[in-house]
């Protein structure tokens, strides 16, 4: 007797087929894409991809949704079902982007999937950025301004962003991937690639681009060996990114960071912020950290504005008054926090100024789905008085 495996017969109209096993259920899949907005209305024909030729015919149902660009201004809203024939590998979606000569800033659209037969969709949308091609957006300088005199007090220092590159003479790029101690996941780069002078402030842009193996690019700058501080008052003008996963912070560390480390050295954050909706977009924070016996330690206030609104809406003042005494933290003016100081050796030194944007880490945790690239954070200026 013979034995036939994996064998299936169907008979019909007179004749017999064998087929072993049914066919196959490729995967589909669509990259994420950047271009140019453009100046005129133009068709960007977006593929998507099998995982390996069609074994039948494929289809799916795909949709265009807004994010930041506008449905009806910057693209028109686009919905169908791509077939993909058997033997094929690749589709095509023909959406259309509403070009424009006006500066504004970079924007995108999903592209979704639904509905699938014969094919899996692992990742289910995609996203398109339409990269502002029309010099740098305008920049609206609303917002809170500080004196620019105390009583008793001398300006000693001020870094206004006036000139048309960052002075080297006075800031330091730090770059890198390290995670940088809290699980970050940007990469920190030098140049005007994510820091630049524009119209009189100082841009540090946070993107979502892969570079040498991190997720995202972002700027870190600090005047470490070039200006340090004891004690006095400094404001600084800024208008803070926003979003989850987000992380900006205009801070300083003690010079005696390189020999002796951190915490030991000391630490004073003037503001950070974890990004996220509502609650997290409108609160700052004020802190300091330090040595106590070995131990980390910190002491951290907050203020917060009200609800609807976000520190990104407009230009805020960040301030601390530092002296033998105390550290006392400001936003706009308004004290919000305080801290006695006279018995703590951490701060009765020199301590540098640091200006950067994080991606995700330990307190602000992932990027969202709603958090939008590139976020920036401008800077008017820095001023130092004693």
């Amino acid at each position: 007797m013979k034995t036939l495996l994996n064998v299936c017969l169907i008979f019909g109209m007179g004749f017999a087929t064998s087929s072993c096993e049914a066919p196959s259920v490729p995967q589909l899949s669509a990259e994420d894409v950047i271009i140019d907005e453009g100046n005129e209305t133009h068709v960007l024909q977006f593929y998507v991809y099998l995982t390996e030729a069609a074994p039948r015919e494929v289809s799916i149902d795909y949709t265009t949704s807004a994010v930041s660009a506008d449905e009806g201004s910057d693209f028109e809203a686009t919905q169908g079902t791509l077939v993909i024939s058997k033997g094929e590998s690749l589709g095509v979606i023909p959406i259309t982007i509403f070009g424009d000569e006006d500066s504004e800033d970079t924007e995108s659209l999903w592209v979704s999937f639904s509905n699938p037969i014969n094919v899996t969709t692992p990742i289910p949308y995609a996203q398109i950025t339409l990269t502002n091609d029309d010099g740098a957006p305008p920049i609206d300088n609303t917002g809170y301004t500080s004196p620019s005199s105390y009583s008793g007090l001398t300006l000693v220092w001020e870094e206004d962003f006036d000139g048309s590159s960052v002075d080297g003479a006075t800031w330091n790029f730090e770059t890198g991937a390290s995670g940088w101690g809290n699980n970050e996941s940007q990469f920190y780069r030098a140049g005007t690639q994510n820091a630049e002078l524009d119209q009189g402030f100082l841009r540090i842009t946070a993107k979502e681009e892969t570079y040498l193996g991190a997720p995202y690019t972002s700027a870190r700058m600090t005047t470490q060996g070039k200006e340090s501080f004891k004690y006095g008052r400094i404001d600084i003008r800024a208008k803070v990114p926003y979003g989850q996963g987000i992380w900006p912070a205009l801070w300083m560390l003690g010079d005696n960071f390189s020999s002796d480390g951190w915490p030991t050295c000391g630490e004073i954050d003037i503001m950070e912020l974890i990004g996220g909706e509502g609650y997290n977009d409108r609160t700052v924070y004020g802190t300091a950290h330090w040595s106590n016996n070995g131990s980390h330690a910190e002491y951290s206030g907050n203020t917060s504005l009200p609800n609807g609104e976000k520190f990104n809406d407009e230009f805020h003042v960040f301030s601390i008054v530092w002296n033998s005494s105390s550290i006392k933290w400001y936003r706009d003016n308004m004290l919000y926090h305080s801290m006695n100081i006279g018995n703590m050796s951490a701060f009765h030194k020199e301590f540098f100024l640091i200006l950067n944007i994080a991606v995700e880490g330990n307190w602000p945790g992932p990027v969202g789905p709603s958090t939008q690239f590139p976020q920036y954070m401008l800077v008017d200026y820095i001023r130092v008085f004693q």
